[in-house]
């Protein structure tokens, strides 16, 4: 049986008994109404919203996350005490009562899940580091760094509460989320052409043409949202048996491909690596999952090659992409790679109209091999990273040392930017090193201690980690980060656990895995990551049906 599954729309997580008062009817459905206006907001507007163009993008789209977070968060608070009013008056705070009753020691365990915990933990510990801070007024509101301070965090975790809690999960909230990110892909290829279609470009320097691009700014932060793209697409994709969907959610695969690629930005194949290595594990599971597993792999490596041949075809038209893509197209056995890959789908597309009756299972073999494979790959990973880092032999893999080679200038100075964080770690007092410098501080705490080193040899300023857990781990201190890594790990755990079926959970469960991946070495910004929060937010409320 292929894994394909119907839409899943479902108007409400837990059936509305006869008896439930009017007044509470219509505040949940004051609240559902609150809550899509929320989710077109952040999945459709917020990915192309602008103001001035690049120079204020970064502000503008924190400024648009933060309103109507603020506006969500004041409707359903202000409907929450019109039903508590009501609710005493007429009937003396019963329904209040045993709401507040699934707060009780009996009832707590049943009532907050571990990702609630794991999110209440994070946000109490951002809170002592930003008390514990020298600079609690910048740990606050992260005005020094990347606007990810205190303030933003909770309204991450304010709006988790509320969408997971309170969401009646509809399949369409992630097609919003598609189309506008159908028109994010559309502008940014057009930017790899040199069009610059919405005049984007035209007042700033020429020098840095290569890395803005589409409605995102840099192209660190572009490969962020993108990867969110792919994780949702490629399932969606997958798991699809209605034809005209199906072809929709292709389309998007392969416009979030071409844009992934030509977006320039190395961090991408962090994000593809994750996503073509943990997909087969839901996949694998049936005949149809393996063809589109072909499929989805088939038409990467062709996109790969048709952007190589524009690059060579049209050198003077389109942006200069260097970095692992040069890697992939410079491997001699690429095009009978892509021919071996689409031979492969048309056999098994031949093979369902030669025996014409229905498939056998697939078993869980296939699933069993991919283990060993995915295992053998981390262990020759690891053993190279070895090799050419501990060992010192990182020569003898010729053009693939520039990335096994973690020295200071890998990853445009990553290896420098990771060793300087955690040297300033190490000089932390007791107090900071529990709970960090505060919220979004690298950059005051870099300046500080390293002003001098950093513009002497590098004529830079790093204000980031570029590595989004070592900067929890700088900034909230390890226990902090302990937290976020649990809120992530527990949320994609509980999704396989209710809802391993369901093809919108497992996408959205792919998005947030391939972001995980590439953050690794990437920013945390409010442009990409509210989307983040809200695609896990959308996963974890579409679990409650499954309670």
């Amino acid at each position: 049986m292929e894994i394909m599954h119907d839409n899943y729309d479902h108007t409400s997580s837990q059936p509305i008994l006869e008896e439930t008062p009017d007044f509470i009817r219509n505040g949940k459905r004051i609240i559902s109404f609150l809550l899509a206006l929320y989710l077109v907001a952040i999945l459709f507007v917020f990915p192309i919203y602008y103001r001035n163009f690049y120079f204020d993008i970064l502000g503008a789209k924190y400024q648009f996350y933060y309103i109507s977070t603020l506006t969500l968060i004041g409707g359903v608070v202000l409907t929450g005490i019109f039903m508590l009013i009501i609710d005493l008056v007429q009937y003396e705070g019963k329904f209040t009562t045993g709401f507040l009753q699934k707060f009780s020691t009996k009832n707590i365990r049943t009532t907050l899940s571990v990702p609630d915990v794991s999110l209440i933990c994070f946000l109490a510990i951002a809170v002592l580091s930003t008390v514990f801070s020298d600079y609690i007024y910048e740990s606050f509101w992260g005005n020094e760094g990347r606007y990810t301070g205190l303030f933003l965090l909770l309204l991450y975790g304010g709006s988790f509460f509320i969408v997971s809690k309170f969401l009646h999960f509809r399949s369409w909230y992630l097609d919003v989320f598609l189309v506008s990110s159908v028109l994010v892909c559309a502008f940014g290829i057009t930017d790899y052409f040199n069009l610059d279609i919405l005049h984007f470009k035209e007042n700033i320097d020429p020098k840095q043409y290569n890395i803005f691009m589409s409605f995102m700014g840099n192209i660190n932060t572009y490969t962020a949202y993108l990867s969110l793209v792919l994780g949702v697409s490629s399932v969606l994709f997958a798991a699809e048996k209605k034809n005209g969907k199906c072809v929709w959610y292709y389309i998007c695969l392969v416009m979030g491909f071409f844009a992934i690629i030509t977006g320039q930005s190395d961090n991408a194949y962090l994000a593809l690596l994750a996503l073509f290595a943990s997909l087969p594990f839901y996949m694998f599971r049936s005949w149809g999952g393996i063809k589109r597993y072909l499929i989805i792999l088939a038409s990467f490596f062709s996109v790969v090659q048709v952007v190589d041949i524009i690059n060579q075809t049209m050198s003077d038209q389109v942006l200069e992409i260097q970095g692992i893509f040069n890697f992939i197209v410079n491997f001699q056995g690429l095009a009978y790679i892509v021919i071996g890959l689409w031979i492969a789908v048309a056999a098994f597309y031949a093979r369902k109209y030669i025996i014409k009756r229905q498939e056998t299972p697939v078993g869980k073999m296939p699933c069993r091999i991919w283990g060993i494979v995915f295992l053998t790959g981390i262990v020759i990973v690891l053993w190279i990273l070895f090799d050419a880092n501990i060992a010192g032999n990182g020569e003898r893999y010729g053009a693939l040392s520039n990335y096994v080679v973690i020295d200071d200038e890998w990853g445009t100075h990553r290896g420098y930017i990771w060793k300087l964080a955690m040297r300033n770690y190490k000089e932390f007092s007791t107090v900071h090193k529990i709970f960090g410098s505060g919220p979004d501080t690298f950059g005051i705490i870099t300046v500080k201690n390293n002003y001098n080193e950093m513009t002497s040899r590098y004529h830079e300023i790093f204000d980031s980690a570029h590595n989004e857990y070592l900067q929890y781990f700088v900034t909230i201190g390890p226990f902090g980060l302990l937290a976020y890594l649990t809120l992530l790990i527990s949320s994609g755990v509980r999704m396989i656990r209710r809802a391993a079926d369901n093809p919108y959970m497992m996408a959205t469960l792919f998005a947030v895995l391939c972001y995980g991946a590439q953050a690794l070495v990437n920013i945390n910004l409010p442009i990409a990551t509210p989307v983040m929060w809200t695609i896990l937010m959308i996963g974890l409320a579409g679990c409650r049906r499954m309670e």
